[in-house]
């Protein structure tokens, strides 16, 4: 231990700029975060946000629902209202699950999905020599 004389110890400051903080928009620090993320400048919204009808139980598709809401549709249907950067990526989310799935809305949702469809079908069919597969070309 050390003992130091009171009289002789000066208060230190620290180093770098002073600022004055700021209010944080809202209020809420984690909502204004978690909107930045969203690509939103309202808290809490996504740009596109669609609605749909999953044949799975909720209890399944829960787990899987980052931002946005999961409830029962019946014994063997759930209805999510989820949201995501584009519409592209939203149908893409949603069609990871390996269900059928039934738009409720917005028209631009059926639209990306509709583009999802043909782009995969479009792969199905058009890989290196069609649909039978890879062939060697001479050119």
């Amino acid at each position: 231990w050390r003992t130091f004389r009171a009289d002789r110890i000066t208060p230190r400051t620290p180093t770098g700029p002073r600022f004055a903080p700021r209010e944080v928009p809202g209020g809420d620090v984690a909502a204004f975060v978690a909107a930045r993320f969203q690509g939103s400048g309202a808290p809490g919204e996504w740009p596109c946000r669609g609605e749909v009808i999953l044949d799975a139980p909720a209890s399944a598709v829960a787990g899987h629902i980052r931002d946005g809401s999961v409830e029962e549709y019946g014994p063997d249907r759930c209805r999510v209202v989820l949201g995501a950067w584009s519409w592209a990526g939203l149908a893409a989310e949603l069609g990871r699950f390996d269900v059928d799935i039934e738009v409720v809305g917005p028209d631009a949702l059926r639209d990306a999905f509709a583009l999802q469809a043909r782009r995969c079908a479009a792969a199905a069919g058009a890989g290196p020599g069609g649909p039978q597969g890879p062939t060697s070309r001479v050119s």
